[in-house]
C-alpha cells in the first residue's frame, strides 16, 4: 500500500483511540501489523509518537475555555472553597508528577513490553473486564464527587498511582485507568471522564516530548539509543503532516461524542470490545505478527 492512505489509516486509527478507553497503543500496533510496517523501522517508530501531537491539539482546542477558567479562579476555585493544594490545577499536577516518576524510572521495562502483542492482547481482555466490573458497580451506587471541583488529593493520587499501569502495560489504555480508578474513588461517570481528559494534557505532552527527546539526543536520555531518524526526507515530513493533521480532526469529532455517549451509556459497551479483543489478539495474535 502506498505511504498516504497508509498515513490516514493510522492518523485515524490514533485519533479514534487515543481518548477511548481501548488503548491507542494497541491500535496502532495491529494496524502496523496488518499492514506489514517494519516495527523496529526508526521513522515509523518517530512517526507514531508525533501523531499524538494532532490527539493533544484536538483535546487543548476543546478544553481552552473549561482550562481557562480554572487559571481565572485559581486558588479558590468556582465554588470559593477550594485551596492551592486541591484547586483543579493543583489535582492535575499531582496526578501527573504521580505518574510521571514511576513512568520515568520503569522506562526500559516499558520498552520491553510495548511491542508485545501477548502483552497488549491480556491487558486489553483483563482492562476490559476490570472497567465492565468498575462501572457496573458504580452505576449502582452513589458517588460523592460529581465534578472535578469538589476532588480531594488522596483521589489525584490514587488516580495518577494507576496510570502507570497503562505506561508499563501498552493495552492497558491511560483513559481506561484514569477513568475506572476515579469511579473507584467516588467520582461520577462524567468527572472521572472530564478529570481524565485534563491529565491526560500533561501526561502526553510530556510523553511524547521524551520520545522526540530521545530521537534528537539519544546519547542523553538514559543512554538509549535513537528511535527516530535525524534526518527526513520531504516525502516523510508530508507523511507525518497528514498523520498528523488526520489524528487531529478525528481526534476532535471523538472527544466532543465520547463526553456525550458516556453520561448516557456507560462504558460497557468499549469494555466488551476490549475483551473481543483481546480475545482475538490472544488466539491470532501469533499470526498477526508474523509468529
Amino acid at each position: 500500500m502506498n505511504d498516504y492512505p497508509i498515513s490516514v489509516l493510522l492518523g485515524t486509527v490514533e485519533g479514534l483511540t487515543e481518548f477511548l478507553p481501548v488503548s491507542s497503543t494497541a491500535h496502532l500496533r495491529i494496524a502496523e501489523a496488518l499492514l506489514h510496517l517494519d516495527l523496529a523501522d526508526p521513522y515509523w517508530k518517530m512517526y507514531t509518537v508525533v501523531i499524538q501531537l494532532g490527539a493533544i491539539l484536538a483535546l487543548l482546542s476543546l478544553f481552552t475555555g473549561r482550562i481557562i477558567d480554572f487559571f481565572r479562579t485559581f486558588p479558590k476555585g468556582e465554588t470559593g472553597d477550594r485551596t492551592i493544594w486541591n484547586h483543579p490545577i493543583s489535582l492535575t499536577a499531582i496526578a501527573f508528577l504521580v505518574t510521571a516518576i514511576p513512568s520515568f524510572l520503569l522506562a526500559k521495562t516499558i520498552g520491553k513490553h510495548l511491542e508485545s502483542i501477548t502483552v497488549i492482547a491480556w491487558a486489553l481482555l483483563i482492562g476490559g473486564v476490570a472497567m465492565w466490573a468498575i462501572d457496573w458497580w458504580s452505576a449502582r451506587r452513589e458517588s460523592p464527587t460529581k465534578d472535578v471541583e469538589q476532588m480531594s488529593v488522596w483521589q489525584a493520587v490514587w488516580i495518577g498511582a494507576f496510570q502507570v499501569l497503562s505506561a508499563v502495560f501498552p493495552g492497558t489504555s491511560r483513559s481506561m485507568s484514569t477513568i475506572s480508578s476515579g469511579q473507584l474513588a467516588g467520582l461520577t461517570r462524567g468527572a472521572s471522564l472530564e478529570f481524565s481528559f485534563l491529565v491526560s494534557i500533561p501526561v502526553m505532552v510530556a510523553a511524547t516530548g521524551y520520545d522526540l527527546l530521545k530521537s534528537l539526543h539519544p546519547k542523553q536520555i538514559a543512554g538509549e539509543p535513537a528511535i527516530a531518524p535525524l534526518v527526513i526526507t520531504t516525502h516523510g515530513w508530508i507523511i507525518l503532516v497528514i498523520g498528523l493533521i488526520v489524528s487531529f480532526i478525528v481526534a476532535l469529532g471523538v472527544v466532543e461524542w465520547f463526553l456525550i455517549w458516556v453520561r448516557k451509556h456507560g462504558f460497557v459497551p468499549f469494555a466488551i470490545y476490549r475483551i473481543i479483543l483481546g480475545i482475538i489478539l490472544l488466539v491470532f495474535g501469533a499470526d498477526l505478527v508474523g509468529g
